[in-house]
């Protein structure tokens, strides 16, 4: 029983220190960009040693990777959640981007995902990120929508869409006219 016990707080550290290590970089990565944030910046902010750091994580690129991934995988969620399966497919589209472009609107969310992820990591990499969380939910979404076009590049084209809108309302844009001109699109995509 103490050796469980043990191991289950040994197992409940190592998620506090990852989950600490996660927070206190996107913080950093947010406010200074990946380029003006060191290690040594990383550790302090999240009360951990280097040693820390580099246990759970291979270097700052493996950081900074991991912080990504939980911001797509929090997107992709927000997304989930507000097009439950079984709704028609144009509105869940709709809700979909209503959910993109609200989580996209958390603090450093944009510029993390579509500025300072394919910046570092390069475009590629970030789209097999994108496809495995977000992208994921567009190319289900375009699937039940029986559209005659490719669904893979449809998606990427859309995504890149989307994209390009986050990163305008990020920038103050306003919301609803992006809205409104996407309901057009895909209004006009089910049509096929």
């Amino acid at each position: 029983m103490q050796e469980e016990t043990t191991r289950r707080s040994n197992a409940d550290r190592r998620r506090e220190t990852r989950s600490a290590l996660l927070a206190a970089a996107r913080e950093c990565f947010v406010s200074k960009g990946f380029a003006g944030t060191g290690t040594p910046e990383l550790v302090a902010a999240a009360g951990m040693t280097r040693g820390a750091l580099y246990h759970h994580f291979a270097d700052k690129t493996d950081l900074f990777r991991a912080v990504l991934r939980a911001e797509a995988e929090a997107v992709a969620a927000a997304i989930r959640a507000a097009a439950p399966p079984g709704s028609d497919i144009v509105e869940a589209l709709l809700s979909g981007a209503d959910a993109y472009f609200a989580a996209m609107k958390a603090p450093g969310r944009a510029r993390l995902l579509l500025v300072e992820g394919p910046a570092v990591l390069g475009p590629s990499e970030i789209a097999v990120l994108d496809d495995e969380t977000g992208g994921a939910t567009l190319r289900e979404a375009l699937t039940a929508l029986n559209i005659a076009a490719p669904v893979p590049e449809t998606a990427r084209m859309l995504s890149a869409m989307f994209d390009s809108a986050a990163l305008a309302i990020a920038d103050g844009a306003d919301p609803a006219l992006y809205r409104t001109a996407l309901g057009h699109l895909l209004t006009a995509l089910a049509r096929q």
